[in-house]
C-alpha cells in the first residue's frame, strides 16, 4: 500500500477553503507575532522565547480550528539535558517545536541565520547554526554553544535528516548528527513525526499527527549504531 503521502487525489472543495482560510489567519496573526519579535529584541532573550512559543501554540491552534488537525504525543517526554533527534516531514513540526518541548535549542541550516532581522531573532531564541562546509572547529563552537544553552535547562533538537523528507521515505542520516552526538556525549530521544501526509500539501488535509517519543539512547555508542538506531525509530510512522 502506498504511503498516505502519494495519495495525489485531488483536493476537496472543503480542503481547500479550510485551507485559505488557515493561510489568511495565520500568515496575518504572524505578522502581529512578527512585530512582538522586533519589540522583544529590545529585552532579554527570555522575552523572544516567550514570543516564539507565543507563535508556535497559535500555529497549532489554527491547525486545530481551522484545519480539523489534532497533535497526538505518544510516549515520555523528558526534558533537561537530551538531544531530541526528529523526523522532519514538514514545516509543521519545524513551528511546533517551541510548543511542543518548551524552548528547546535548535540545529538549523546556517542560511536561516543569514536573513535579516529573522536570524538575529533566530539567535535571540536560540537557533544554532548548522554550516556542512565548515571544518573541526566550528563543529566545536556550535557544540560549545549547545552546551551553554544545556547548562540553562534547555533540551536540544535537531533534525538528522538535514531537511525535509516526504513521508515513506527514509534517507540515511546526515554525517554531522554523529559528530555532534559524539561530543555533546548526552543522550538522545528519537522522535518520529508524520506530518507530511496532512501538512506538506498546498491544500491541507485534516487528521492526526503524531508524535512519537522513543526509548532514551545513552552517550558513547559507535557511529553505526547511534546512527542505525535513531534512524529506526524516527521512521516508526513512516509507513502507518
Amino acid at each position: 500500500m502506498s504511503p498516505a503521502f502519494e495519495d495525489d487525489r485531488p483536493a476537496t472543495a472543503g480542503e481547500v477553503v479550510r485551507s485559505l482560510v488557515f493561510y489568511f489567519v495565520f500568515y496575518v496573526g504572524t505578522l502581529g507575532l512578527v512585530l512582538a519579535t522586533i519589540v522583544s529584541l529590545a529585552f532579554s532573550p527570555a522575552i523572544s522565547r516567550k514570543v516564539a512559543r507565543a507563535w508556535s501554540l497559535y500555529h497549532r491552534l489554527c491547525c486545530r480550528v481551522l484545519l480539523g488537525i489534532r497533535v497526538v504525543r505518544e510516549g515520555p517526554m523528558p526534558g533537561g539535558a537530551v538531544l531530541y533527534a526528529l523526523r522532519h516531514e514538514s514545516f509543521f513540526e519545524a513551528i511546533d517545536l517551541p510548543g511542543e518541548q518548551g524552548p528547546p535549542v535548535v540545529f538549523a541550516k546556517q542560511e536561516l541565520l543569514s536573513i535579516p532581522l529573522w536570524g538575529i531573532a533566530g539567535r535571540r531564541y536560540g537557533l544554532i547554526g548548522v554550516d556542512r562546509s565548515a571544518g573541526a572547529r566550528a563543529l566545536r563552537n556550535m557544540v560549545t554553544t549547545a552546551r551553554e544553552r544545556v547548562s540553562e535547562g534547555r533540551p536540544l533538537a535537531i533534525f538528522p535528516e538535514g531537511t525535509r523528507v516526504p513521508h515513506g521515505k527514509s534517507p540515511p542520516l546526515q554525517s554531522g548528527f554523529a559528530g555532534i552526538y559524539k561530543l555533546l556525549k548526552m543522550p538522545v530521544i528519537p522522535v518520529a513525526v508524520d506530518s507530511g501526509r496532512l501538512y506538506h500539501r498546498r491544500w491541507k488535509r485534516s487528521g492526526v499527527i503524531r508524535y512519537r517519543y522513543g526509548a532514551l539512547i545513552p552517550p558513547g555508542l559507535e557511529r553505526a549504531d547511534i546512527e542505525a538506531r535513531v534512524h529506526a525509530a524516527i521512521n516508526a510512522l513512516n509507513h502507518d
